[in-house]
């Protein structure tokens, strides 16, 4: 088995069957394990909490290691390594995978960069009071929470979320689209109230 199959070969239905609990015992597991990195980052350093793991996950390879020895040297059988199948694995990174993947980040990259240099240079107005009014809000979050707060809490949402629109998704889509309409409507307006748009500017000077 190589790399590719093992991180690369997750594919979108692994994550999605994760985060909707299609198999209870691997969503709690997944859940369980990230939860408890992220609350054991948030009381203690990183190098501390990679260390702890490390060890752990280390001292319980070596009990594992020797009793099967002496397992296999009470019942003398030759079983072999007990974890052979993993030393066999091929760790070496797939290079067109690697290379699919950077250029998609590229082009992630560089789409950003180009939308950001529209909104914080005003090429619409409308677009960059929106910009500015989510940057504004962040300043509120970023005193609420800190970072690894927000990732607790997007990993606690991840795993509700979904499955709760899931459950509720008739109510759910009414209640987003008379949202969505209201959004629009005030949207419009304030579109129409200010005497500058970008988008508007452009369009008389084309004129």
């Amino acid at each position: 088995m190589d790399l590719s199959s093992l991180s690369f070969g997750f594919k979108r239905q692994d994550l999605e069957a994760l985060i909707y609990w299609r198999d209870p015992i691997k969503s709690g597991v997944a859940f369980g394990v990230s939860l408890g990195i992220l609350v054991s980052l948030s009381i203690f350093s990183l190098i501390s909490v990679v260390s702890n793991l490390s060890l752990l996950v280390l001292s319980a390879s070596i009990v594992f290691r020797v009793y099967k020895s002496v397992l296999q040297a009470v019942q003398k059988t030759s079983d072999g390594h007990p974890f052979k199948e993993y030393l066999e694995y091929d760790l070496t990174l797939p290079q067109e995978k690697v290379r699919e993947l950077t250029d998609t980040a590229v082009v992630h990259i560089n789409a950003g960069v180009s939308k950001l240099r529209k909104l914080f240079l005003v090429e619409d107005l409308v677009d960059s009071i929106k910009f500015a009014v989510g940057l504004w809000t962040l300043t509120y979050i970023g005193a609420w929470f800190n970072g690894l707060t927000l990732f607790i809490l997007g990993l606690i949402a991840l795993f509700t979320l979904p499955k709760v629109y899931e459950n509720n998704k008739t109510q759910i889509d009414q209640n987003w689209g008379i949202a969505k309409a209201k959004i629009a409507e005030i949207t419009s307006k304030l579109t129409a109230a200010l005497p500058v748009g970008g988008k508007k500017d452009s369009k008389d000077k084309e004129q």
